[in-house]
């Protein structure tokens, strides 16, 4: 009889392995009282076993379990649950026998991996301990393909990320992301403590194929040693928010990364140049285009606008790409945009926008599909979103927020669309009750026109 003729005992299983709180002293069971616990468990195959009833099976159950030799488990079935497990876990699990430990050195293990990096003092996240960061860097760098660094707001853990950068010299990195849980800390380390250790891993890798140094003291130079060394293989680069780096710098990207798919970038590197790049012959289709525009200093940065040709000639060399624009701009600092047709996909408002810069996305934008509005004002916006519904035919997603709409015109909004709109996030106070529909009636008005149950968002009271 055999544990896998019982479906609960992988249950019973779970529960001793949790209850037992000497994991190591269970997992070092000796061998030697395995060997006489299965002699005992075994019987004469001419010995008629007496049938159980559902208690005795639990109880075989139990023997059968207790017996079992974790030490034994295939190597790959040791992998599969150590890909699971937190690094200090992991760590933890290769002392229990000689063969877990072969396991944790297996280079597979290792391809994918995540520094987390922060001053326990100030933070909530765990932090990779540095002994485990040293013994990395000495057994797997070689192995190390997909890597991320996650650090808080000090400047410590930025520079700590520098410093294990510059170590990777043995290194085929595929994937690279620095990320800042909070302010962009990477921006207050030197930078040319920054471009020093990211240019190691730009030299010696030699197949970057996705890129995410957002708020990052970058710049054109350390790009261009990037494009020497990866342009064949480099896919997807993210770059916003790197004030070092200008439009010629992303411009030799461009030139030279043929294979480009993504791309996300800061407006002020956006220009008809960097569009025409993107649509030569010899590049391919770009698939995604992010940009944020964003202005920290209101009124002192000019926002040059992009000719509808250069668009166009984008479009027609990718038809399918997805160009999604975030603004946290002002509402004066507005006016530059959506005055000819620009080929935008996505739109986001993190700030105010006017009636009249709403009513342009309307004529100007027919390849929209998601528009989220954070913030208007108290003037209504009926005629702007019924604009939007007749002329964005490709529209599925709509988002408001701290603006006012009238319950008709939302009606009629909704009743243009149709059943397109997969995705309607839109806050209770936002419409407003009229002489046709009251709050408690639009609902239903709402759900008959999209085909399924819908109800406006609530804000959650504490």
């Amino acid at each position: 009889m055999d544990v896998g003729e019982h479906p609960i005992a992988a249950v019973t299983s779970f529960r001793l392995f949790r209850g037992d709180s000497n994991l190591e002293a269970f997992f070092r069971m000796k061998r030697n009282n395995l060997s006489v616990g299965n002699k005992v468990v075994q019987s004469s195959p001419a010995v008629k076993q007496p049938k159980l009833g559902f208690y005795s099976s639990l109880n075989q159950t139990h023997t059968y379990t207790v017996l079992l030799d974790w030490g034994s488990l295939p190597h790959y079935v040791v992998l599969r649950i150590f890909q699971y497990l937190p690094l200090m876990d992991r760590a933890r699990a290769s002392s229990v026998c000689r063969r877990w430990n072969e396991v944790f050195h297996i280079p597979d293990l290792w391809r994918k991996f995540e520094f987390e990096l922060n001053k326990s003092a100030t933070s909530y996240f765990n932090c990779t301990h540095p002994a485990l960061i040293q013994q990395i860097i000495k057994k797997h760098a070689a192995h190390l393909q997909y890597v991320s660094f996650k650090v808080d707001s000090s400047t410590e853990s930025a520079e700590a990320a520098c410093d294990i950068l510059s170590q990777l010299v043995n290194c085929s990195i595929q994937t690279l992301g620095l990320i800042s849980t909070a302010k962009p800390s990477f921006m207050n380390v030197s930078k040319s403590h920054f471009v020093s250790a990211l240019t190691v891993v730009f030299v010696n890798s030699k197949s970057l194929s996705s890129i995410k140094i957002e708020d990052t003291p970058v710049d054109d130079p350390s790009l261009k040693i990037l494009v020497a060394n990866n342009s064949d293989t480099l896919r997807r680069l993210k770059m916003s928010s790197c004030p070092h780096v200008s439009s010629d710098g992303i411009l030799c990207v461009a030139d030279h990364c043929q294979g480009l798919r993504e791309l996300a970038l800061n407006y002020y590197m956006l220009s008809d140049e960097l569009l025409l790049a993107l649509s030569s012959e010899t590049h391919v289709n770009l698939e995604h285009l992010r940009i944020d525009v964003v202005s920290e200093n209101p009124g002192q940065i000019k926002f040059l606008s992009v000719k509808k040709q250069s668009w166009d000639v984008l479009i027609k060399h990718s038809p399918g790409v997805n160009v999604v624009m975030y603004f946290f701009l002002y509402e004066e600092e507005l006016e530059t945009f959506f005055k000819e047709e620009t080929p935008v996909t996505h739109l986001y408002f993190g700030r105010s926008i006017s009636k009249a810069v709403l009513g342009r996305i309307g004529l100007n934008c027919p390849r929209l599909i998601e528009l989220v509005v954070c913030a208007n004002g108290l003037q209504a916006l009926d005629n702007e979103l019924i604009c939007i519904a007749e002329h964005c035919k490709n529209l599925t997603a709509l988002g408001l927020s701290e603006c006012e709409v009238s319950c008709s015109a939302f009606i009629e909004f909704v009743r243009l669309c149709g059943r397109r709109l997969t995705q309607l996030s839109i806050m209770e106070e936002v419409l407003i009750p009229d002489d046709d529909y009251s709050l408690d009636e639009i609902h239903a008005e709402v759900s008959k026109y999209l085909g399924r149950v819908w109800f406006p968002d609530v804000m959650p009271l504490w």
